[in-house]
């Protein structure tokens, strides 16, 4: 098979959620030179976004997201991440991430913390729809040097700097790198509301947080 026949076939398979033929094919394309990068950003991160938009629209139901998140995670966690080189320096960092309150969605979210965890980081995952309040608490408790911030809807982007704001009111805030991220999240954004990095690429996203933390 061809490298665009197997990044379709990848592709319909995360939204099909067949962990098996995905599994396969994922292999398949990184003998053919594909690099862990490509298929996340190129194969994986569109599938899923395609997924979730099955489900706004009532296409798909809790099911289908559950089947077709596992082929996700199977493949990364099975053929992706130990293709992905662990920092040790990273390892021991705390790193919280959530999506904010009001929105529920998980893509950006779980495809981050996953590249964050495959890099060493400690990564608690808050979940969806998740108040400052908490965010705020956990990032005390477990001296976080990270929160991830995601936001889906232009709706629910100001719910990222209410966490900010939140931090600053615990004088949190000098103490971590905040990277605000999701579809509608811009460089203008990130400035406007006082965060450090623009999300909108996890790989990139990453390696500003190392560099910040002095750890490439």
């Amino acid at each position: 098979m061809l490298a665009e026949d197997l990044k379709r076939a990848l592709y319909m398979a995360v939204i099909e959620g067949d962990p098996e033929k995905a599994l396969g094919y994922a292999r398949e394309l990184l003998n053919t030179g594909f690099d862990v990068k490509q298929i996340v950003t190129d194969v994986l991160a569109p599938a899923m976004r395609v997924v979730g938009e099955m489900y706004e629209r009532g296409e798909y139901f809790i099911a289908d997201l559950i089947a077709s998140a596992e082929a996700f995670k199977q493949v990364f966690d099975n053929v992706l991440k130990p293709r992905l080189s662990s920092s040790a320096a990273s390892k021991g960092v705390v790193a919280v991430f959530g999506t904010v309150r009001g929105d529920i969605h998980e893509l950006g979210k779980n495809i981050a913390k996953a590249l964050f965890e495959a890099e060493g980081f400690e990564v608690i995952d808050l979940g969806v729809d998740v108040p400052p309040e908490r965010f705020a608490e956990v990032v005390e408790s477990r001296k976080a040097r990270v929160v991830g911030l995601s936001a889906l809807m232009t709706t629910t982007m100001v719910e990222q700097a209410r966490v900010i704001e939140e931090l600053k009111r615990r004088g949190l805030r000098e103490r971590v790198i905040v990277v605000a991220g999701g579809a509608p999240v811009t460089e203008d954004w990130v400035r406007k509301i006082g965060a450090d990095i623009c999300g909108d690429d996890a790989f990139k996203a990453l390696k500003k947080v190392k560099e910040l933390l002095g750890v490439v």
